[in-house]
């Protein structure tokens, strides 16, 4: 299987002033196409290595795999989160599930800034599967600190590339920014498909 790069689901200007055309253009053509490529790349290394019946290089290629594969992920994930239409709170059985698992929704949202301005990598909203309650967790390099059994929700990219441009080493304000765009219709999709999966 060979992965590709998906179009932005809106145009390189429609998140203006929130994220920047430049900064747009650069993250997902540049930053997210080069996930695609390591990913695809260390994919055709397993299946040469399986053909060869060599296994010197597989094990980095794995890690590629991990690291890449779970870069593209986030980022297609990150790009569906945000239109030029959000920037409202989440409704519905999604709003409910916040204000259960963190008692309202402004104790969630000031727990996710709180993870984003630590990050090294990603701050998430997910499902946690094991323990059947939504969390907010800190994912540094794409793929460390990830909970297993969890199912991304909303996805927050704090890596400097994402924001530095725009807001310099105020990242606070770029956080602040992310909440002017989110558009709360695919994270509550993603939430009910996993409310179906596993509860």
């Amino acid at each position: 299987m060979s992965y590709e790069l998906p179009p932005l689901p809106y145009d390189y200007d429609a998140l203006e002033p929130s994220i920047s055309e430049q900064v747009l253009t650069w993250h997902h053509d540049t930053h997210h196409q080069g996930y695609v490529n390591g990913w695809n790349s260390a994919e055709e290394t397993l299946e040469e290595n399986r053909e060869s019946g060599e296994f010197g290089s597989s094990a980095g290629a794995i890690r590629n795999v991990t690291h890449n594969g779970s870069g593209h992920i986030l980022h297609d994930l990150f790009w569906k989160n945000m239109s030029p239409e959000g920037g409202s709170e989440p409704e519905g059985d999604l709003a409910d599930r916040i204000e259960e698992d963190f008692g309202s929704y402004d104790a969630w949202k000031g727990e996710f800034e709180a993870a984003g301005k630590n990050a090294s990598g990603w701050a998430l909203l997910v499902y946690d599967s094991f323990s059947n309650q939504l969390r907010n967790v800190v994912v540094d390099k794409h793929d460390q600190g990830a909970l297993w059994g969890s199912h991304p929700i909303l996805a927050l990219d704090v890596w400097e590339h994402s924001y530095y441009y725009d807001y310099g080493p105020a990242r606070g304000d770029f956080i602040s920014a992310f909440f002017d765009v989110v558009d709360w219709d695919e994270p509550s999709e993603r939430y009910q498909q996993a409310v179906d999966l596993f509860e």
